[in-house]
């Protein structure tokens, strides 16, 4: 009896097995993954939800483990492999403008500390750039095995910064990197913006946004009276920052959210009609959510990393100083918001020492810039001594800077160097 049911569940087992892929069937062997399957995107034939083990800190794995999310969407063995590079949670799965383009299989990597990728300790000390692009290498290794053609690193902003720094650690991983609006800071308060700001646009725009905000600023008692009444209609609370601090604050965002998000130059209010609609339009473009509680708890991995290695930006307060009542008015506040503001040491140099490599070393890149970008002030700088390729998309901002809004010769540009990098016809699908 006991032999006949061994036999049995042997063939269970088979049978099982039988069913699966040839990718589940591999999936399931790898070491330290956990995996259930999911809605598969069009023109894709399999797609899975990875729980990967990773080492809390890559060069001690005796600090523990936690499990990464990496969503696998595959199309092909023989396709190449696009690999996202998240700079926080994974929310969904799309399919990446690079992963359409190529028809490649694509793996989609939340980063450490976001999401579900959280470790039981919130330890952040080992929420380093080194410890982040080796998960990366650790996922490129695993899957690597299978997906033996051409790798593609690609992400969106602070996910277009994680590309850069992965091939900085790990320049073999990949093939290409095509980094999406990722500014390269080079200090905690990159002055690089403030020359933005003073430039982009027309004279007439500029000056239409400091206008507003200096009245704002000017009537603060009163806007804060109504901003008090919005914050408890939005459920936003405001313990980390005043609300006082949090409304000076994002009066000194509006120039850097207008820019970055591509608001309309003709719909800022010329203080004719009111505080009101100039708070309706303050609300719109920059808006207090940012500040809020829930928003300082949700990105306080991206300030503490921004504090660390990756720099960041400032408000700059110069003709503002007599309207500030919760700031000091000698020196320009920071926009990084460090968790449960514990003092973070900057590692001066990092990122000049990834913009000298990138300039002898980067080849294979594509950037890919918004003219009107606030962050295209800290872009990557063209270097003739690589072999690389910078695209930037004229008044465009941070969220259109993309291939479905490149001009043809552009996109031919691209595609060009992309069959030559990869050895491999592509088609135009983004051409009109």
């Amino acid at each position: 009896m006991k032999t006949r049911l061994t036999l049995f569940a042997l063939l269970v087992i088979f049978s099982l097995r039988a069913e699966r892929s040839k990718l589940e069937m591999y999936l399931y062997d790898l070491p330290g993954v956990i995996l259930e399957k999911m809605p598969v995107p069009d023109g894709y034939s399999e797609c899975y939800k990875l729980m990967i083990k990773q080492p809390v800190d890559h060069e001690d794995p005796s600090q523990g483990n936690f499990y990464q999310k990496v969503i696998l969407s595959h199309r092909n063995i023989d396709a190449p492999t696009v690999i996202i590079t998240q700079g926080y949670g994974l929310r969904g799965n799309y399919i990446y403008e690079p992963s359409a383009l190529l028809e490649a299989n694509q793996v989609n990597v939340e980063h450490r500390y976001f999401g579900e990728s959280v470790p039981d300790s919130m330890d952040y000390r080992y929420l380093s750039l080194e410890n982040a692009t080796a998960d990366l290498h650790h996922i490129r290794t695993l899957l690597g095995e299978y997906y033996q053609s051409h790798w593609i690193s690609t992400g969106i902003s602070k996910g277009g910064q994680t590309t850069i720094m992965y091939r900085y650690f790990y320049p073999e991983d990949v093939s290409v990197s095509i980094p999406y609006v990722a500014p390269l800071n080079f200090s905690l308060e990159d002055e690089r913006i403030y020359t933005f700001l003073d430039t982009v646009g027309s004279d007439e725009c500029r000056t239409a946004i400091r206008e507003l905000q200096t009245r704002l600023l000017q009537n603060s008692d009163q806007a804060i009276e109504r901003i008090k009444w919005f914050a408890k209609g939005a459920e936003l609370d405001f313990s980390y920052l005043s609300l006082e601090q949090a409304f000076e604050l994002a009066v000194l965002e509006y120039s850097f959210a207008f820019w970055q998000w591509g608001a309309s130059c003709d719909h800022i209010p010329d203080g004719s009609e009111g505080l009101d609609a100039d708070l309706e339009n303050f609300l719109e473009v920059s808006g207090m959510d940012f500040f809020a509680d829930a928003t300082m708890e949700g990105y306080a991995p991206h300030y503490y990393q921004a504090a660390l290695q990756y720099g960041y930006y400032g408000y700059r307060i110069d003709g503002f100083e007599d309207y500030l009542k919760a700031w000091p008015p000698d020196r320009n506040p920071s926009a990084i918001f460090p968790p449960h503001k514990i003092p973070v040491e900057y590692q001066e140099g990092f990122t000049r020492a990834v913009d000298d490599w990138l300039k002898k070393e980067g080849d294979n890149f594509i950037y890919i810039i918004g003219g009107w970008d606030t962050w295209s002030a800290t872009a990557v700088v063209p270097s003739k001594k690589v072999n690389s390729l910078w695209i930037v998309l004229p008044k465009k901002d941070h969220g259109a800077a993309r291939m479905r809004n490149m001009s043809e010769d552009q996109l031919e540009e691209m595609i060009d160097k992309l069959e030559t990098w990869l050895n491999m016809p592509i088609e135009n699908i983004y051409a009109e």
